[in-house]
């Protein structure tokens, strides 16, 4: 660590906390030189999560992307955006236990209807209508009637 503004490695940490959204640790730093203070962030660096497309090509996780899908399904419903994201931190954090580095995007789109179905049925139809592909009406109404 070097400070930022007369770049000496002789740093002394005063303070550390967690951030509130306990992804983080932040540190305030003192330079034992010029005598200013900054301000650093600590994150666990995780390894990129790759999703593997059903034609076979494979693509970074993109959260924004699934978190687009969901406000999409969940459009004119009293589904706060703040849930959507938690929902989204719970189906990354299961990827990452169970697939480490590659996921089927068709896993990824199984556990988001799963989790559509028990927040809000209406959702869960739209998004299963877009991920499922369905081809006639029959194929929606199966949907329905287990519902």
């Amino acid at each position: 660590m070097k400070c930022p503004f007369c770049n000496s490695s002789e740093i002394k940490v005063v303070d550390s906390r967690d951030t509130e959204s306990r992804d983080a640790i932040r540190r305030r730093r003192e330079c034992l030189i010029c005598q200013r203070r900054f301000t650093t962030y600590e994150r666990v660096e995780e390894t990129p999560l790759t999703v593997i497309k059903r034609a076979g090509e494979r693509e970074l996780f993109s959260r924004s992307k699934l978190l687009n899908g969901l406000l999409r399904a969940c459009e004119k419903r009293s589904i706060e955006t703040a849930t959507l994201e938690q929902l989204i931190e719970e189906i990354e954090a299961e990827l990452r236990n169970e697939f480490k580095t590659e996921v089927p995007s068709a896993e990824i789109g199984e556990r988001a209807l799963a989790k559509l179905k028990s927040l809000d049925k209406v959702a869960y139809v739209r998004f299963a209508s877009v991920y499922r592909q369905f081809e006639d009406v029959e194929e929606f109404q199966r949907v329905l009637a287990k519902l």
